[in-house]
């Protein structure tokens, strides 16, 4: 077809899709009445070998043909399907009707017109009917979707069975317009999927060039996190948006939908796959137990709560300080809760509970009336800037609500308590880290006092889409068309998704014999400036620095925050054992006295009370030697007194400085004489 017609056709039909629905069905049910007289005279016709007597004298037949197909279309539907994205359920009532028709043109001929019309023109009809009716349809559907010249020119990465969908799916949508398959298997090389043709991995840059594609959609929920990496590094030099479907976890779930396109999990950038869990581990200090998790509706504790209740708990208690946070936390839960019901599961009973982990008698309370079998201390302050700006409540938070929920947890019996730990707690530059490896002191101490409940720490780095993270800031920055922020050029560090840090939580807390610091394998650290570059160029865009100065998007450096560290470490020194988890380690560590511990902790809370930053920080150092505070007081509390006094020295006038220091030194040079008095 030459492109004038082809371009006038489009237009026409575009004008046509344009009009009111009402309108629309009225023009199919007007062209349908023409198409079904047409398709049984050329039938006739065809079996007659001649137009004229196609006609004959059974012109009734036609309206027969009509009345009895067209209130069948209508009662089947037929004419509310819309034709861009028509399906099999408008072909089935083509079908019907025809069928339907033809019984009854079948009955007539032999019944009233004596057979005037051969019968197997009745066959003939049928098919032709089928052919103007549903391929009438499907040829204006073709045109339509093929006339989307403004969605994204995209190459659809995998061909297997998510692709081919995909495909079907984006051909009705405006916003993606798929124009060549890529993939790895051979077998499927030149093949035709959907009108698309099927191109090797090597030949991506010319395929890209020759249907100007200016994006890719993977379309392997599928495949492993290497084998996603991989392909991530092959498509980063192309200068192509890069999104993909869902994982097929959340595919087979039903959570989502194989069209739902997303932005490329960051994950895939790591291209670590976890490792399968230990069933055993999971259900140790879960199944069929009361289970507590402090601070449940931050991203560890919500992650958590998710992962404990599909573990069948007899009671999930979740404890929190944000109400709104206590509301959404709950209300997923009740939601997952519910669905495990309707799959014949148990549903455990949910008892949502504010606030604050610090106050013992309240979270004493809450243990003992809810028979609170394992505790997962999750509460805490955990960005380090922020921590280090307001010092006090960082200590109370941290140290306090560990030291008291532990205590609490003692005294009633429970059998497991489970700090969640940082990396920062190691050799810590920061109050944050600081005060993190004093909560695990805390524990190691009231350990060594001598208890039935098994006290442990886990311990790991940061973890990928958590509250305060690189990852969603970088998503936002790049939105904003940047620039990106990276503290510094060499900054390291080490990432896990939130879901897999949680799981090897609980089942390192199964593994606790008391006192045990957990460590997790965190696997490769990451450049936070590589990982910015690769966000940067797979969100189809160029990064702008001296080597490129027409880039899409800068990277500044901002210089380390207050207390920050280049890197982190896992481990005070060496000395470590593996666990029956490949990516669970038991770290042997330094602990002290509980009377030491408890004597420090009284102590600081003094000092806290005066609000004395410079002490507090003292108390710090004396109590974790490994300590090493990277920058002075950062409390803005603290400096604003500061600052203050200074000014209120600076405001006395020369004059009365110089008399208060003489009264002073008058007032020493007397104090010898009144002695000898």
């Amino acid at each position: 077809m030459p492109s004038e017609i082809r371009t006038g056709l489009r237009r026409t039909l575009e004008s046509i899709a344009a009009l009111s629905r009402g309108t629309k069905r009225t023009i199919m049910v007007i062209a349908d009445i023409i198409m079904i007289p047409a398709a049984l005279y050329s039938a006739i016709a065809l079996k007659l070998g001649s137009l004229v007597h196609g006609i004959g004298g059974s012109g009734w037949l036609y309206i027969a043909a009509v009345a009895s197909a067209i209130p069948v279309f209508v009662r089947l539907g037929l004419y509310r399907a819309i034709i861009r994205y028509i399906g099999t359920k408008a072909v089935l009532a083509v079908v019907a009707g025809t069928t339907l028709s033809v019984a009854l043109l079948l009955l007539l001929n032999f019944t009233v017109a004596r057979q005037e019309v051969p019968a197997t023109a009745f066959v003939i009809y049928w098919a032709l009917a089928l052919l103007y009716v549903a391929g009438s349809r499907y040829l204006v559907r073709v045109v339509l979707q093929t006339s989307n010249h403004a969605g994204q020119r995209v190459v659809i990465y995998g061909a297997g069975n998510a692709g081919a969908r995909l495909a079907m799916a984006l051909h009705g949508g405006t916003e993606f317009r798929p124009v060549a398959f890529v993939d790895d298997n051979p077998t499927l090389r030149s093949s035709v999927i959907n009108g698309l043709e099927v191109f090797s991995p090597e030949n991506l840059s010319e395929v890209v060039t020759e249907f100007d594609a200016t994006g890719v959609l993977l379309a392997m929920p599928g495949a492993s996190r290497k084998r996603r990496r991989d392909v991530l590094t092959r498509l980063e030099s192309l200068g192509l948006h890069v999104q993909t479907v869902p994982n097929l976890g959340d595919l087979l779930a039903g959570k989502a939908r194989v069209d739902e396109i997303r932005e490329v999990d960051v994950a895939d950038l790591l291209g670590r796959d976890a490792v399968p869990p230990d069933n055993k581990l999971l259900d140790a200090c879960i199944r069929g137990k009361s289970v507590m998790v402090t601070g449940a509706g931050g991203s560890i504790g919500s992650e958590l709560c998710r992962q404990i209740i599909k573990l069948a708990p007899s009671r999930l208690v979740i404890l929190e300080l944000s109400e709104l946070a206590l509301y959404t936390i709950e209300r997923e839960l009740r939601g997952i809760a519910s669905l495990l019901s309707q799959e014949g599961g148990q549903e455990p009973e949910i008892i949502a509970l504010l606030g604050n982990a610090h106050h013992k008698y309240r979270v004493r309370e809450i243990i003992q009336s809810c028979g609170v079998q394992t505790v997962y201390h999750a509460a805490a302050y955990k960005h380090v800037p922020i921590v280090e700006q307001n010092m006090i409540e960082g200590i109370h938070n941290n140290v306090y609500s560990t030291w008291h929920t532990g205590e609490a947890a003692l005294e009633c019996g429970v059998e497991t308590f489970v700090l969640v730990s940082t990396d920062k707690a190691v050799n810590p530059t920061n109050v944050m880290g600081a005060t993190k490896r004093f909560a695990e002191l805390v524990l190691q101490g009231l350990q060594r006092r001598g208890t039935k409940t098994r006290f442990c720490m886990v311990r790991f780095g940061n973890v990928l889409a958590s509250s305060g993270s690189v990852v969603p800031l970088f998503h936002e920055q790049i939105r904003r068309g940047g620039p990106v922020t990276v503290t510094h050029p060499d900054v390291i560090r080490y990432f896990m998704t939130i879901p897999e840090a949680a799981q090897l939580v609980i089942q390192a807390g199964s593994m606790a014999q008391g006192g045990d610091v957990f460590v997790l394998d965190m696997g490769k650290p990451v450049r936070i400036y590589d990982l910015a570059r690769r966000m940067i160029n797979l969100a189809g865009l160029m990064v702008r620095d001296e080597e490129n100065p027409d880039g899409d998007i800068a990277i500044e450096f901002t210089g380390l925050r207050p207390a920050e560290k280049l890197y982190e470490e896992l481990l005070i020194g060496n000395n470590v054992t593996g666990t029956r988890h490949p990516m669970i380690m038991r770290a042997m560590e330094h602990s002290m006295p509980w009377e030491d511990v408890q004597e420090m902790l009284e102590d600081l809370l003094v000092v806290m009370r005066k609000f004395d930053c410079r002490r507090a920080r003292e108390m710090l150092l004396e109590a974790i030697t490994e300590y090493s505070p990277a920058a002075a007081i950062e409390d803005l509390v603290w400096r604003q007194h500061s600052l203050a006094n200074a000014a209120a020295v600076a405001a006395i006038p020369v004059e009365q400085k110089v008399t208060e220091l003489a009264l002073r030194r008058a007032a020493l040079a007397k104090q010898p004489e009144r002695k000898g008095h």
